[in-house]
């Protein structure tokens, strides 16, 4: 039987204490940190490190990982008080519980969702090596993470695994995608931004807002 439960919902590649501040008071259950250089959302350990200090108990921190070794994992923890490791590369199964019994954190991995993708195959091979959960996204060529486009939504397994709705989501379809899906969990980067990397008071606002409804939605039924 699926679990039952409120979605969750994360925001995912904060850069600014101003934005830590607007996803907290949002009432976001998780923040994510970006550690991917290539990326215009991404943070060094230090940075992060001060950010964090925003961040009250009850707050998950997430840190975002792309292909990273566990010597670059090891670096970011020795700063930041990471409560859960989000892959979100090609690492495989074993890679992923091999870096995480490491450095002693539960993790999840973000799966690229392609038109030939066994989804369902996929979620399990990281389920059964210990994934607290598992994100869909979109796939990109290449691009890992936060491209703004949506994958079908109809491809959205409904399994008792926890399950994360990522990719093109925004304060005006949130609702509608939870209502769809009915996900454990959404994570917003760029739906909630006026520029790469720099997120929107307003609409981390109404994306929350909009978490809540499709929320109440899918009770409803």
């Amino acid at each position: 039987m699926r679990i039952k439960q409120r979605v969750r919902a994360k925001i995912c590649g904060l850069t600014r204490v101003e934005d830590v501040h607007s996803a907290v008071d949002a009432g976001v259950d998780a923040v994510g940190f970006v550690f991917y250089p290539p990326s215009p959302r991404a943070v060094t350990a230090s940075q992060a490190q001060s950010l964090a200090q925003y961040v009250p108990a009850y707050v998950q921190i997430v840190g975002l990982f792309v292909n990273a070794t566990l010597e670059e994992v090891q670096t970011v923890l020795q700063s930041v008080a990471l409560d859960v490791i989000q892959f979100h590369g090609d690492e495989s199964p074993t890679e992923c519980q091999r870096i995480a019994n490491r450095v002693g954190r539960r993790w999840y991995k973000a799966i690229q969702v392609k038109a030939d993708l066994d989804v369902v195959a996929e979620i399990e091979k990281y389920h059964q090596v210990g994934a607290s959960a598992v994100l869909l996204d979109a796939w990109h060529p290449e691009l890992k993470g936060g491209t703004g486009q949506a994958f079908d939504w109809t491809k959205f397994p409904k399994l008792d695994i926890p399950v994360i709705l990522a990719g093109g989501l925004s304060p005006e379809n949130v609702a509608d995608a939870i209502k769809m899906t009915k996900p454990y969990a959404v994570d917003v980067s760029g739906g909630v931004e006026s520029a790469k990397g720099i997120k929107d008071q307003q609409r981390i606002l109404q994306f929350m807002q909009g978490v809540q409804r499709g929320s109440t939605q899918c009770e409803a039924k």
